[in-house]
């Protein structure tokens, strides 16, 4: 008995030829006296019957008048046959070279499965058929290829693994798809927006990514939190959609509330600079012009320029002083801090009770 990798036997396909022959049983005609009435030869009659001939359209059509059977019936038990054995022929041709990718994609499977992108029972080869049509490829071992000549070119970098960050960038696609925004991207409308989403650093987690959400809509833009996975070193990523919107993608990398808040507004800061010509992907260790242009409208957005230049040419750094800076700027303690920190004027391990982290489950809860 012949069986697939997860012990699907090859013996539950029926060929439509089993059928027929039952129905000649049932009424007692030959394979002679169906071959005379189809007009056709006998053994082609025996060819079917015996399971090594299809039932063509046309002579599922003469079956409908000798056996009064419609022709559809034929037809549609010929094409249920030929779709699953093609079904288990896939199975069972299955590298191990996908099988092992598969273990590569473990973890953003999980996610995958808990957004309910795949098939929560999905495993092993069915597992890689579930990830096949989500990705839109035949095998996965050409996810590299693909990666190289499409708008997924990847970064040369150690950290950066071709799997795992093809099949993350598919699953922003995925998330930010059905968003509904009323109209194209609006510059002017984004930049009125600034002050609202800069006064979402006082807010809890929990709220965060739903006001986002609706803030951006309002500018023509689609928004999302996805979990951040090793070997997809990323920390943004922003599309250009056919219908004039943007994709606006963000990670919760290291979960602290500064680095957060420095990365969506550095995200903002090339969509106002006008960066983007298709899709820029953010990763973590880009450095060039362009970055540092989204770095400085980041940094001069969340806290006045001026002041703090005057605050670092002081030098006092005590928390006393910290928190009264911030109090007149109106923004948390920790994005003073997360700055002082970035700047090397404060080592990462000072007043890290006054630093925020945001817990992943709550700030991501929304795209479920």
């Amino acid at each position: 008995m012949a069986e697939n990798m997860n012990g699907l036997s090859r013996d539950f396909i029926i060929h439509p030829g089993e059928t027929l022959k039952e129905m000649l049983e049932d009424r007692e005609m030959t394979q002679r006296e169906l071959a005379i009435r189809t007009d056709v030869k006998e053994p082609h009659i025996s060819g079917i019957v015996n399971c090594q001939k299809p039932i063509s359209v046309s002579f599922a059509k003469k079956l409908g008048y000798a056996l009064g059977v419609d022709a559809s019936f034929w037809i549609n038990l010929q094409a249920n046959y030929e779709r699953e054995l093609a079904d288990f022929e896939e199975i069972n041709q299955i590298s191990s070279e996908e099988l092992e990718i598969l273990q590569k994609l473990k973890h953003i499977t999980e996610y995958a499965k808990n957004i309910h992108l795949l098939d929560p029972d999905a495993q092993s080869s069915m597992l890689v058929i579930e990830w096949r049509k989500l990705l839109n490829v035949s095998s996965l071992a050409r996810i590299p290829e693909i990666s190289q000549s499409g708008a997924y070119r990847l970064a040369v970098a150690d950290n950066v693994d071709p799997y795992v960050l093809f099949t993350w960038l598919r699953i922003c696609d995925l998330i930010t798809k059905n968003q509904q925004t009323n109209q194209e991207l609006n510059i002017e409308r984004l930049k009125s927006k600034l002050h609202l989403i800069r006064r979402l650093t006082f807010e809890d987690a929990d709220t965060i990514h739903l006001r986002l959400k609706d803030y951006f809509a309002e500018c023509g833009i689609k928004f999302a939190i996805v979990k951040h996975f090793t070997g997809a070193p990323v920390q943004g990523v922003i599309k250009k959609n056919s219908d004039g919107t943007l994709n606006l993608i963000l990670t919760v990398r290291r979960k602290f509330a500064d680095v957060f808040w420095f990365t969506l507004f550095h995200e903002i800061g090339h969509i106002l600079n006008g960066d983007i010509e298709d899709r820029l992907i953010d990763y973590e260790f880009s450095k060039n012009e362009v970055e540092d242009r989204a770095d400085e409208f980041a940094e001069n957005t969340l806290i006045d320029p001026d002041q703090y230049r005057f605050l670092v040419e002081i030098g006092d750094f005590s928390l006393p002083r910290i928190r009264q800076f911030c109090n007149e700027q109106n923004i948390p303690t920790f994005i003073l801090i997360g700055r002082l920190q970035r700047d090397n004027h404060l080592m990462y391990h000072q007043y890290s009770d006054e630093k925020i982290r945001y817990e992943l489950d709550n700030i991501e809860k929304s795209i479920q």
